[in-house]
């Protein structure tokens, strides 16, 4: 019942800046947009997201980050296991910076645990069970895969 009058509230709210007065403008554009969504994420998920399928929006971002991750990488692993080894700060073999100095071992070594705990933590349950998330979860959801798409554009191989 919780969750029926947080949904109730959040389209009270939404419905009140439509039949209030006001004098500022109301931004009436895209949540991708305000968030400006990697191209990736949007083409994987945007549509799961109009139509409020929110945990399916998060689930199929992570699953095309995983493929670009495996692709980069010229792996044919997958999950967590691929994202230790694709970023391994000893031997990656998707190097996210020159490794010549510790504070880039130690970027290296933090992204190749945000790539993983990403997937462990995100994609994975949304695969394995039947999860409903809030539109506010499923945006902070698709921004960090987003961080990750902009991150492996600037890979320095």
């Amino acid at each position: 019942m919780a969750n029926a009058w947080a949904l109730f509230e959040a389209i009270a709210r939404r419905a009140a800046a439509f039949t209030q007065p006001s004098t500022e403008p109301i931004d009436r554009s895209h949540a991708f947009d305000q968030r400006n969504m990697h191209p990736l994420v949007e083409a994987a998920s945007k549509k799961l997201f109009d139509d409020g399928h929110y945990a399916q929006a998060t689930f199929e971002a992570y699953k095309r980050l995983d493929k670009e991750v495996q692709k980069l990488a010229k792996s044919s692993e997958s999950g967590k296991s691929l994202m230790m080894k694709a970023f391994s700060e000893l031997a990656p073999q998707i190097k996210l910076t020159n490794l010549s100095t510790v504070s880039e071992k130690d970027e290296q070594e933090g992204y190749k645990f945000i790539f993983a705990g990403s997937i462990l933590a995100i994609r994975n349950p949304r695969g394995h069970d039947i999860l409903v998330d809030s539109l506010s979860a499923c945006l902070d959801h698709l921004s960090l895969a987003s961080l990750l798409f902009r991150r492996l554009e600037d890979i320095k191989q």
